[in-house]
C-alpha cells in the first residue's frame, strides 16, 4: 500500500443514534480496519448505518496483546478507525493503550469531535462549569478511600461515572466524606427514552436512589470544596 496510514478515534452515539456526525460515518465507511470494544454492540450500529465491514475485538482484554499488530497495520498504510461501545474511545474506554503506541512510532492519530457523556452532564448540572475535574470510575477497593480524601478538598467541580448498582454506595460516601450538603446533580440515560436528570445535595440523592435503585448509564456531578 502507497498510502499513509492512520488512527481515527471515532464517537459513538451514547444513546439516540442520530448523534452520530456525517463525518464519523464517512470516516468509517472508508476506514480499512474498524476495532470494535464489542463487536455485537458495534454491528448493530453499523447495520443501523447500512455499513457492511467486519468488525475486530478491541477491548480491554486484548488491548496488551493485539497493540503492536495493529500499529504494524497502520505502518504499512492501513487506515484504522477505532470506535467503543458508546462515547468517545481512550475516555474511560480502551484506546489510551494504542494512541500512546501510535505516538510512540510517530504514526498519525486523529480523533473526531462528538458525543462523550461527561460533558453533557457537567451543562445541565446547574454547577460551576469555568473549571473542573474528570474523575471517571472511582476504584472499587484498593484505593478509594484514599481518592475520595484527596478530593474531599477539591475546589473544582468534580465529574464521575459509575454502575446504577454502586451509585447509591457512592453517594453515601459522597455525604461521608464530602458533606452531607454537597451539591450533586445525577444523570441517567443520558440522550435515550428515559433521560433523568435528578440535582440536590448528596444526601437528597442518596436517600432517592436507595429507595429508587437506577438502571443504566450514571454520570454524577459534584461540586466542588468552597472557599468559605
Amino acid at each position: 500500500m502507497d498510502k499513509t496510514g492512520r488512527l481515527i478515534l471515532v464517537p459513538t452515539p451514547i444513546g439516540n443514534l442520530q448523534d452520530i456526525t456525517l463525518r464519523a460515518i464517512t470516516v468509517l465507511k472508508e476506514a480499512d480496519i474498524i476495532l470494535a470494544e464489542d463487536t455485537r454492540v458495534s454491528s448493530k450500529l453499523l447495520k443501523h448505518l447500512e455499513i457492511e465491514k467486519k468488525l475486530t475485538a478491541h477491548h480491554k482484554f486484548n488491548e496488551h496483546k493485539t497493540t503492536a499488530s495493529i500499529v504494524s497495520k497502520i505502518e504499512q498504510g492501513y487506515t484504522v478507525a477505532l470506535i467503543s461501545d458508546a462515547g468517545t474511545p481512550a475516555i474511560s474506554d480502551p484506546g489510551f493503550l494504542l494512541v500512546r503506541a501510535c505516538v510512540e512510532k510517530e504514526v498519525d492519530v486523529e480523533c473526531l469531535p462528538g458525543p462523550t457523556a461527561l460533558i453533557p452532564a457537567l451543562a445541565v448540572s446547574g454547577l460551576p462549569t469555568e473549571k473542573f475535574v474528570f474523575e471517571g470510575f472511582l476504584p472499587q477497593k484498593k484505593g478509594r478511600q484514599t481518592r475520595l480524601k484527596i478530593l474531599a478538598v477539591e475546589p473544582r467541580t468534580m465529574v464521575f461515572y459509575e454502575s446504577p448498582h454502586r451509585l447509591a454506595k457512592a453517594l453515601a460516601q459522597f455525604a461521608e466524606y464530602f458533606g452531607e450538603e454537597r451539591r450533586a446533580c445525577v444523570c441517567r440515560e443520558l440522550s435515550k427514552f428515559f433521560e433523568e436528570i435528578n440535582r440536590g445535595t448528596v444526601t437528597e440523592l442518596h436517600e432517592y436512589y436507595t429507595a429508587h435503585p437506577p438502571k443504566g448509564e450514571i454520570v454524577i456531578v459534584v461540586e466542588g470544596k468552597s472557599a468559605k
